[in-house]
């Protein structure tokens, strides 16, 4: 009967619309899920980088994955995000900053004296480690550690970090708060945290290299952060050229050697090296203009 046929066509119809409304509502759902699936990801991409930006230190730790890489100190990285700086530098900027434990130093002159030739004694309790400083190639950082020696910053401090073993092979020190009489802890939360109170850009790291005998800034995991912690380097180390060399010793290593072979009375977690097991004061730095 053609009045049952047309209802019957209707009728498929009817459910033929159905169907593909119930298709294009799935489809909405999946295209919306995917959004949100794909915000999420960003959100936790986010916030593992900002958790990365925000970790904090200042020393340079060895792996084995890409040769080395840089974590906080008791452990660092750092690259620098400022454009190269013409060497030496006629020009110096100091930004002033309260990250870490702060024993507050003067801010260095801005003009540098980039004719200048330095040399600079560290004279410790294990004997003197002499220093030529690289002032034609890391004028800033020249200029401050001038600065600081000259006000008396490292005297009666102690260096808190040796390492001798994966492929980092140095000693660090610099950190105002640990103190000549202090006895360090590997389980402290501030060793190795310590600063100036203020921050200055990374210089001479195109093709930087760290042979035994370099002496280079520690710095606290971000670009530019370098203070008064530095590092002296007693045998070739693989690091990546996150790390501003700026001088290079002259006499000393075997001191340094030395230090090493007596080993650490405890150990960083996650940050290679420790405590060294000898005691090295620094009694005083000095500066010779040459």
């Amino acid at each position: 009967m053609p009045g049952s046929n047309e209802r019957k066509r209707r009728l498929a119809r009817e459910r033929y619309e159905r169907q593909q409304q119930r298709r294009r509502e799935r489809q909405r759902k999946i295209q919306k899920w995917s959004v949100i699936s794909l915000a999420v990801i960003a959100v936790l991409g986010l916030a593992g980088g900002l958790t990365a930006a925000f970790a904090g230190g200042s020393t340079p730790k060895h792996t084995t994955a890409s040769k080395a890489t840089p974590t906080a100190s008791p452990s660092a990285s750092a690259t620098s995000s400022t454009a190269a700086v013409t060497e030496p530098a006629k020009h110096c900027s100091y930004t002033s900053s309260s990250a870490g434990d702060v024993v507050k130093a003067s801010l260095p002159p801005a003009t540098p004296d980039y004719k200048a030739t330095y040399t600079a004694t560290i004279n410790t309790s294990v004997g003197p480690i002499s220093i030529n400083l690289l002032n034609s190639k890391a004028t800033c950082t020249v200029n401050s550690f001038v600065h600081l020696a000259d006000a008396n910053f490292w005297n009666n401090t102690q260096c808190h970090r040796i390492s001798n073993s994966e492929g980092l092979f140095m000693l660090q020190c610099g950190d105002p708060t640990a103190k000549a009489t202090q006895t360090l802890s590997c389980s402290s939360t501030t060793v190795g945290t310590g600063g100036p109170g203020y921050e200055f850009a990374n210089e001479n790291l195109s093709g930087a290299k760290y042979p035994a005998g370099t002496v280079a800034m520690a710095n606290s995991g971000g670009s530019d952060t370098n203070g008064s912690q530095f590092f002296l380097v007693f045998k070739n180390t693989s690091l990546p050229a996150d790390y501003t060399p700026f001088g290079t010793i002259t006499s000393g290593l075997d001191i340094l050697q030395n230090v090493a072979k007596a080993g650490t009375s405890c150990t960083y977690p996650q940050a290679g090296g420790g405590v060294p097991k000898e005691k090295v004061i620094i009694k005083s730095v000095t500066i010779k203009q040459v």
